[in-house]
């Protein structure tokens, strides 16, 4: 059949000065900020991987499949036509396509499988794919991250571990061992606690088991994302106390584990993936790690998903700014392209240097997550800067969604194009993983028992020192904050206000040109000339140059 072609002539009028879509482009061939962001931290030889996924990700089928996917919900199936018990979620043929996109190019199994660069390469191609869509990220990010965990109980990881770093995506829903690659995830708050997961009422009886380490559970969970996957991490009360195990969906007899999920969160964003409230009822679990040390065993995948929450949340300003410079580039307004009329082109370029610095600190920190491993150095720095990047990095991306689709005028509030479902989705890495005031006291905390994990950061901080002036003067003001009685649980959130703006102007120094570290040190750090409002920085900066970088060519 020939293309289909809209009409442009209509009886009243002709259409013009409309935008194409922002189909078929290069989503990393056409993204300097990340770009720089790969290379310099370490994953030049991902480079032609990611340009391939680039494009995947940014052609006109993943667009049209994020539109399904989000247009086309889950649906719960709990029981079958004659009365027997599912559980089971049904997804539209779009989800599993974009599922399959996102995993068999190595989103949760590259960190794992790489020789080098690997938690880089998986940012990146995180940072990719939540541009194609967003809410398919998920059980992506925890089927990554769930690694370090299951590693602290060996006989399961030796079972556990090829599936979830298998490149591959297989959607049935049959026992792990039948499947050719498995996803995870997990499932920790309750009603009664929230993020105070200790006080969780999940409780554990042990059964024995060849490996003695075999129990069952009876309690709820309030959110659990993605309860399709293989298998669940979850925390349940034992004697000794808040215990980690590993739920799969099958029992070891290949029947369906009392895992019975009891509805489907009605969300504002993020629809294409399902999150539920699930009930145990005698559910089959394997403990991993020690009993009483649940929290302990599962903090390593969660400081793997916070680094997902600021990558994530760098690729929505990023998906948000590309629509945004794609618009204005395509439509004029008073003779001129927007993009070339000079408000707007404040409004961009701040946007831009929002982003940027997003981009820059998030895969300094997923470098820091290589070297992890191997350097103490950068082990501490990554126990602190983690949170503080979640913090801020997280709390901006909403902001930088809506600039972004006011930048589209009243074609951006409009649920036909992707801008809507990027604003809703855009609270959510601020939530997810641990909210503001969670995150703030996790950054005391970090202080207060690694103190070599702030000696790290400042150390980081210090060394951009002689790159920027107005970098120069925040630094040294940070220096304010270790007096005596300075720091506390009610200053913690502008604590880590004024140290992720520092690791910001200190990822960019290292990473981006100087018309890049100048406007965001004028824009960010200089008091006398930032604004509360995007576009409204009075500093000079070229803006021009910030614009050319950022626009998706």
């Amino acid at each position: 059949m020939p293309p289909f072609h809209p009409r442009a002539e209509l009886e009243t009028h002709d259409v013009s000065n409309q935008p194409p879509p922002f189909e078929d482009v290069n989503l990393f061939n056409t993204d300097a900020a990340l770009r720089t962001g790969v290379e310099k931290n370490g994953g030049g030889a991902h480079v032609q991987h990611l340009s391939d996924f680039g494009a995947r990700g940014g052609s006109a089928k993943a667009a049209e499949w994020s539109r399904q996917a989000n247009k086309n919900p889950p649906q719960l199936k709990s029981f079958d036509r004659y009365g027997h018990r599912l559980d089971e979620v049904e997804f539209h043929p779009a989800y599993h396509a974009l599922m399959a996109l996102g995993l068999e190019a190595g989103i949760s199994a590259g960190a794992w499988n790489a020789k080098s660069a690997g938690h880089v390469l998986h940012s990146a191609l995180l940072y990719l794919m939540g541009q194609a869509d967003g809410g398919v990220c998920c059980p992506m990010s925890m089927t990554y991250a769930v690694v370090p965990a299951l590693r602290q109980a060996p006989d399961i990881a030796k079972e556990w571990e090829p599936r979830v770093t298998t490149a591959a995506y297989d959607p049935r829903f049959i026992p792990a061992t039948d499947k050719t690659a498995a996803t995870m995830g997990m499932a920790m708050t309750e009603k009664q606690g929230g993020s105070d997961i200790r006080a969780n009422t999940t409780r554990a009886t042990h059964i024995g088991g060849p490996n003695n380490d075999e129990y069952e559970l009876v309690g709820h969970k309030w959110f659990c994302s993605a309860p399709m996957c293989d298998a669940f991490l979850t925390l349940a009360q034992t004697e000794a106390g808040v215990t980690c195990f590993l739920v799969p969906r099958w029992r070891p007899d290949r029947t369906r584990n009392a895992f019975h999920i009891m509805r489907l969160k009605d969300k504002l964003g993020d629809r294409s993936n399902a999150s539920s409230e699930i009930e145990y009822h005698g559910a089959y679990a394997r403990r991993v790690g020690e009993e009483g040390r649940g929290v302990r065993t599962i903090i390593d995948m969660v400081q793997h998903t916070r680094l997902d929450c600021v990558v994530g949340s760098a690729s929505g300003m990023r998906a948000g700014l590309a629509q945004a410079m794609w618009h204005t580039d395509h439509r004029s307004a008073f003779q001129k392209k927007l993009i070339d009329q000079p408000a707007m082109a404040m409004v961009l370029a701040d946007l831009a240097l929002e982003t940027e610095a997003a981009t820059a600190l998030g895969f300094r920190l997923a470098r820091a997550f290589d070297g992890a491993a191997s350097n103490d150095r950068e082990a501490a720095f990554m126990r602190l800067a983690t949170p503080i990047a979640k913090y801020w990095i997280s709390k901006r991306q909403p902001g930088v969604a809506y600039e972004a689709l006011e930048c589209l005028g009243g074609a951006g509030y409009v649920e036909e194009g992707p801008m809507a479902r990027i604003f809703r989705a855009s609270p959510l890495n601020a939530i997810w993983e641990g909210s503001g005031n969670v995150i703030a006291l996790d950054i005391l905390r970090a202080i207060g028992r690694e103190p070599d994990s702030l000696e790290a950061v400042r150390t980081e901080i210090a060394a951009a020192k002689g790159s920027n002036a107005y970098l120069d003067r925040h630094i040294i003001a940070l220096e304010q904050w270790f007096e005596p009685g300075a720091l506390g649980e009610a200053t913690a959130r502008a604590f880590a206000e004024d140290m992720a703006l520092a690791l910001e102007g200190a990822a960019l120094a290292e990473t981006a040109p100087d018309y890049i570290v100048d406007g965001f040190c004028k824009a960010r750090l200089d008091r006398e000339h930032k604004s509360l409002a995007y576009g409204a920085v009075t500093a000079k900066i070229d803006a021009r140059a910030i614009i050319e970088r950022a626009r998706p060519h």
